[in-house]
């Protein structure tokens, strides 16, 4: 089961590269507005393999959602704030893949991809309290790269 933090949420690093490289059966797209606007499921939907079953949902049906696909799962949260609420409702994430959180004035850019706010920081150091691993990168292939200090 993997789990991943980018605000792009469907987007070809995760068909083309973290896909085939978890071999993961279903995608879970855990967010909130996608969950509630169909024509857009159908225009993400067509970009998916058809072997993967895809699934939006709304953060907290989470839980019973892995429950129900098993552990060949792709997760997917927009941002750092429904990962957390979804480990704080119970979801077990030994890591979670970070990358790309879009820059703005008030976020401190630490790799090229991942800008933060104070919010994400905090809700990263509450998954760290979680014993949650965080992994940097953009591409399986890439190095992974651990927390950073400057983070907390």
């Amino acid at each position: 089961m993997w789990f991943r933090v980018d605000n792009r949420l469907v987007h070809g690093q995760v068909i083309e590269a973290w896909l085939p490289y978890t071999g993961a059966k279903h995608l879970v797209v855990a967010n909130d507005a996608l969950a509630r606007d169909v024509l857009r499921q159908q225009i993400v939907s067509l970009a998916v393999p058809q072997r993967i079953v895809t699934h939006f949902i709304p953060v907290h049906e989470l839980l019973s959602t892995l429950a129900t696909c098993g552990d060949e799962c792709f997760v997917l949260f927009a941002t750092c704030r429904d990962a957390r609420r979804a480990c704080d409702a119970g979801v077990a994430m030994n890591v979670l893949n970070m990358c790309n959180l879009h820059y703005a004035p008030d976020k401190l850019q630490i790799l090229p991809y991942v800008a933060l706010s104070a919010e994400d920081r905090e809700d990263l150091h509450i998954l760290r309290e979680h014993l949650v691993q965080l992994d940097f990168r953009s591409v399986p292939t890439e190095a992974m790269r651990g927390s950073h200090e400057l983070l907390f």
